[in-house]
């Protein structure tokens, strides 16, 4: 399965956006909530729009390839899905509103693209 890879992929970009809010927190040294740190507010933020989209985009993916759709369509979309959340990070970390907008744009377009699919290929 195709997307196994990619979902693969994706958990170990969560582990790493984890440990980047670990990081933080120690270095700040605060351990709960972010005492207005924005720094802390960043992290935590990319962590937590990962998973509002990631779980979603990922089943629709499975979905789709399980119904049938192309391997060359099912890598398109599942790299399009990695590259995506890594804009999507580099936008929340860097303060960065063009790597936040082709992150979106990304991830949104996966989503859409594979209910669509999902919906025409039903049987």
């Amino acid at each position: 399965m195709i997307i196994s890879t990619y979902a693969a992929l994706l958990a170990f970009f969560y582990i790493y956006l984890s440990f980047n809010v670990i990081k933080v927190r120690r270095a700040e040294q605060i351990s709960l909530g972010d005492n207005g740190n924005t720094t802390l507010q960043r992290a935590v933020r990319a962590h937590a729009n990962f998973m509002e989209y990631v779980p979603l985009a990922l089943i629709l993916l499975f979905l789709a390839e399980y119904q049938g759709l192309a391997s060359h369509y099912c890598h398109i979309l599942g790299g399009a899905l990695l590259i995506g959340r890594v804009f999507q990070n580099l936008g929340i970390v860097e303060k960065s509103l063009k790597y936040r907008q082709i992150g979106t744009i990304a991830t949104f377009l996966v989503i859409v693209v594979s209910a669509f699919v999902l919906l025409m290929t039903r049987g």
